[in-house]
């Protein structure tokens, strides 16, 4: 069995193929030739944490596997990530477990890559202004895969920490080719082209009198006791998501974006325009005009783990990375 720490993996992650590795991924898993059940979670009520399963086969891309992921809010105010988690690939063929490896910095790439695909697909051709909203792994995640897909020249920086906020904006202008700056929530977000929320938050950090036409969002944050995205844009927005039936599940897989909306009567489940899967293949339109507003509301799906799992093992043997053990 092949073991991947977490610093081999991250040098392994090629986000520009593994956004383009998604868009099949993404079409299987809505045509119904990928297999990705809700996630399963053991709760942890005294640290409002949990540890979530979620197994998932990709065909196309000749990969099985399950991750491991916990979710631990309270890490936010430590070193430790928020989310944390390992991966375990197996032969689809005979169910051998081949390789182990780092799940959070997989976690993290493919999130913000999948984000940076509804970008391809449903943000302006003429997008060049980014708002983040965070400023933890995925707001940096996000910030980079956003760049690959959309020609963005101003980074806006936005987080309740001011100091962090700074802090980011500071390490991405060393990294990206674009202005980086920090600034306050509202002020990010008036005549940005694309937004990426990427909080914890217990309350909306995105409202609709704070957006400008033609935005496109995408919203990846996850509290059980909150929502990032206030019941107007919701309402006003032409909203996708990775799979209806993750989204609209029951906690510990669905979107409070969503389900909360629906329950009050704001939106029905029919609101969701289409899954990203339905607009690689064609099946759903994307963006109708310049001024709509689109969102990507996303609870994140096993096939997402499973392709990139698959693409960091492919490097890891092509560059004879990581370590075999045997378990038996």
């Amino acid at each position: 069995m092949l073991v991947l720490g977490r610093s081999q993996v991250e040098a392994l992650i090629d986000m520009g193929a593994l956004i383009d590795a998604l868009a099949p991924a993404m079409a299987d898993l809505s045509a119904g030739r990928a297999s990705a059940p809700d996630r399963i979670a053991a709760l942890v009520p005294e640290q409002e944490g949990f540890l979530a399963a979620m197994p998932g086969y990709v065909p196309s891309a000749g990969v099985l596997m399950t991750k491991l992921v916990s979710l631990f809010p309270r890490n936010a105010a430590t070193p430790l990530p928020t989310h944390q988690a390992v991966i375990v690939v197996f032969d689809p063929s005979t169910g051998e477990p081949t390789a182990l490896l780092d799940g959070t910095a997989i976690t993290a790439a493919r999130t913000g890559a999948c984000s940076a695909l509804s970008a391809r697909l449903l943000a302006r051709e003429d997008a060049t202004v980014l708002a983040v909203l965070g400023t933890g792994v995925q707001a940096r995640s996000h910030a980079h895969a956003m760049c690959l897909v959309r020609h963005i020249r101003e980074v806006r920086i936005a987080g309740r920490n001011p100091a962090k906020a700074t802090a980011l904006a500071a390490e991405l202008s060393s990294e990206l080719d674009a202005s980086v700056r920090a600034m306050a929530p509202a002020e990010a977000l008036n005549g940005a082209h694309i937004v990426a929320a990427t909080t914890h938050a217990l309350e909306p950090v995105i409202r609709r009198p704070w957006l400008t036409g033609g935005v496109h969002i995408t919203s990846v944050g996850y509290n059980p006791a909150g929502r990032e995205i206030d019941d107007a844009t919701i309402a006003d927005a032409l909203v996708c998501v990775e799979s209806r039936q993750a989204a609209l599940a029951p906690f510990p897989a669905g979107s409070n974006d969503l389900l909360a909306p629906i329950r009050d009567g704001v939106i029905k489940a029919e609101h969701i325009h289409a899954e990203l899967g339905e607009l690689v293949s064609g099946v759903k339109p994307g963006r109708t005009s310049s001024d709509q507003i689109t969102l990507y509301k996303s609870v994140g799906v096993a096939v997402q783990d499973a392709v990139a799992a698959a693409l960091v093992v492919t490097a890891a043997h092509k560059q004879s990375a990581g370590v075999d053990i045997t378990l038996t």
